[in-house]
Formats: structure tokens, C-alpha cells, sequence
């Protein structure tokens, strides 16, 4: 399993991790905002279909280990909250939600786990991104599940700017060269 994710049509890129378990445990950092909110960001959420959310983005605390946030994200230095509507919840395996629902056409982000022995595979997969946005996300996304799979096992994840500009560099060349 490569830890980049793969673009599996137009606009729609998946990633998979094998995270520690069990399903519960990993189910609640989806959809527990404290549990969240130490590896992508906080807000309450009802798991049921048509229940609305926000998200808050901190990236700066995701990781004891501080950097300065990068010159075209300052404006998110302090935090930025995003307004997203569930689409599908099936407890324990299954979440989908809107990205960004205040947008005309949001893209959807579907979180999909499956016990494997001990472990639980997670995939993640985001559809109708706009094609401008394709390496920005997918940087992210990679970034946020490194943070994800480092809290589960118990280890102090990176900063999450200095993992975030070497990887969404790199989606930009696997993007380009596809």
C-alpha cells in the first residue's frame, strides 16, 4: 500500500492506511471532535444522515513540534472554521460528508474502515475536486492522515506545515506528470 494517495477518476483521489485498532476506536477519531480535533479539526457532529457541522482547522496544534505557518496561510494562523452536511453514516464503518457545503457544487469526502486482524484499514476517498484544487487537497489529506496514524500509535506526529510543503510539492509533480 503506497501512502500516497491515487487519483481514481477525474476530480476524485483515494488514500488507504492501516491504522492500530479496534474499529471503535478509530470510528471515534472521526466523529468525536476532541478525538478529531488532534489530528484534523474539531466541531460537533451527529453521525446521521442531513445533520450540519463545522469544522475548526488548527494546524498549528496538531503537534507540539511548532513551525511558523507558511506566507499564503496566514490567514489561517488562528484558526478557520468551514460549514459541512453529513451524507451518509453507518456506524462503525462508514462516514460521508460535504467539503465545504457554503460552496455551489462541494466536494465529498467518504471515510470507509474494515477490521483487518488487529488493525483497521481506512480509506479515504474525496470526489469532485475541482482540478486546481487536486494537489492542495491531497497534500493535505496525506498530511492529516501521517498526524492520524501517528496519535493512534501513540507517537508525537510532526509539525504539521513542514510534513504539509514537501508533500503537497510532491502531489504537484505526481499530478502534473499524470
Amino acid at each position: 500500500m503506497s501512502d500516497y494517495g491515487t487519483v481514481i477518476a477525474p476530480g476524485t483521489i483515494r488514500f488507504e492506511r492501516l491504522l492500530p485498532g479496534p474499529i471503535e476506536r478509530v470510528w471515534s477519531f472521526l466523529v468525536d471532535s476532541d478525538k478529531r480535533g488532534r489530528w484534523l479539526a474539531s466541531g460537533a457532529m451527529e453521525p446521521r444522515a442531513g445533520a450540519r457541522f463545522d469544522l475548526t482547522f488548527h494546524h498549528a496544534s496538531l503537534s507540539p513540534n511548532v513551525v511558523p505557518t507558511p506566507e499564503r496561510f496566514r490567514a489561517m494562523e488562528n484558526g478557520a472554521t468551514s460549514r459541512h452536511t453529513v451524507l451518509r453514516a453507518e456506524p462503525p464503518r462508514l462516514l460521508s460528508f460535504t467539503w465545504s457545503a457554503e460552496a455551489e457544487a462541494p466536494s465529498e469526502v467518504t471515510f470507509e474502515l474494515e477490521p483487518e486482524g488487529d488493525k483497521v484499514r481506512l480509506t479515504l476517498t474525496h470526489r469532485r475536486l475541482p482540478q486546481g484544487e487536486m494537489a492542495n487537497t491531497a497534500g493535505g489529506w496525506h498530511t492529516h492522515l501521517a498526524i492520524l496514524s501517528d496519535k493512534l500509535a501513540g507517537r508525537t506526529p510532526p509539525s504539521f506545515w513542514s510534513l504539509f510543503e514537501g508533500i503537497e510539492a510532491e502531489y504537484g509533480r505526481r499530478l502534473a506528470a499524470s
